[in-house]
């Protein structure tokens, strides 16, 4: 369990959150670190979020013997220590109430997002389905509690985890659901392990809550330019490094409110968005938004601020001849109310 992870579509008004569930976005801009550590930040505090500046993009990745070279001469992403953490809740993906219940939670805010975002991109809008046709990758899915929200909206989703327990997990709760099983399927492995075979095969690729837990981020992230598609979308929710992100991640979650298990989070690998900048950068994607998120443990909700002291999601897309912004109108209130219904789910 960490304090941002994966969690459950479940509609409710968040405060800070336009009716649609997605935030405003922005423009990115780079903000200097101070030589005394890690930033601090007063949270929601207007101006202060250390957002990106958009970069030039690049060429197209690399070609399939790069790929085989890489995956002959590198080690795994998988850090054994942190499966060994997430062995032991394999069987509480799907309770609300337990300690995977600010995953849940966190869907209110963080499938909008990825949803009409995918669509501003260009992506055609059927009513019931607004991203059929989309072909998602969920790396790190965990017992499924983001695929099967994408699912619900339409996408062909492909959900991997090195762990056996979270795939066994994740293909019963599936099961329960006739259309979910039709669109979603899960693969027990890393990353690197599907790169060879699935070259440029993704529309939209999410990580949400894996990054901090990864042994390389380097490979990680070279391994996600790999197997999308030019011009797809790259989705990345995270905990910044931060003092204040220690003291409320760690400190106070871990061991003062018990929120989640202690030991669940190491502040040393958590990821500044600057360095999430770099790495993706010299991967042919550019960040296009980076918005702050924020936990409220007496409500059980999320919401988008504008500090991203905390925890934050970003966007990029890979360079290519898709890779324009499309200049497809925003959705209106009355679509996205009706995303946000197909997209519910009950457990």
């Amino acid at each position: 369990m960490r304090i941002a992870e994966w969690g459950e579509d479940r509609p409710a008004e968040r405060k800070g959150t336009e009716s649609s569930g997605t935030p405003r976005r922005r423009p990115c801009c780079r903000r200097t670190r101070g030589a005394g550590g890690p930033e601090r930040d007063d949270v929601g505090r207007r101006g202060d979020a250390p957002r990106l500046r958009p970069r030039p993009e690049r060429p197209a990745g690399c070609g399939r013997a790069t790929v085989r070279r890489l995956l002959s001469t590198s080690q795994s992403s998988v850090d054994p220590k942190e499966m060994r953490k997430f062995q032991l809740l394999a069987h509480r993906w799907w309770d609300e109430q337990g300690e995977y219940s600010a995953l849940h939670s966190m869907n209110d805010i963080r499938v909008p997002f990825i949803r009409d975002t995918v669509l501003n991109m260009g992506s055609a809008y059927q009513r019931g389905s607004p991203l059929s046709g989309v072909k998602i990758l969920d790396v790190g899915c965990g017992g499924g509690l983001l695929s099967e929200p994408l699912g619900r909206l339409g996408a062909s989703v492909t959900g991997i985890d090195p762990l056996e327990e979270n795939i066994r997990a994740a293909d019963q709760h599936k099961s329960f659901d006739p259309v979910l099983a039709k669109r979603i399927q899960y693969k027990c492995g890393s990353l690197e392990e599907i790169v060879e075979e699935s070259v440029e095969t993704f529309d939209v690729i999410v990580a949400s809550e894996v990054v901090e837990h990864v042994a390389d981020l380097e490979m990680f992230i070279k391994c996600c330019s790999q197997v999308l598609k030019p011009g797809g979308s790259l989705f990345i929710t995270t905990i910044n490094k931060t003092q204040l992100s220690y003291i409320l991640g760690i400190v106070v979650a871990e061991k003062i409110a018990g929120i989640v298990p202690e030991g669940t989070h190491e502040w040393e690998k958590f990821v500044p968005p600057e360095e999430l900048e770099r790495l993706l950068e010299a991967n042919s994607c550019s960040v296009k938004t980076v918005n702050g998120m924020l936990y409220n443990p007496l409500t059980g909700s999320w919401s988008w601020i504008e500090s991203t002291s905390i925890n934050y999601a970003l966007h990029a897309v890979k360079s290519g001849d898709q890779a324009q912004t499309s200049q497809t109108e925003p959705l209106s209130e009355m679509e996205s109310e009706q995303c946000s219904a197909t997209a519910g789910t009950s457990v």
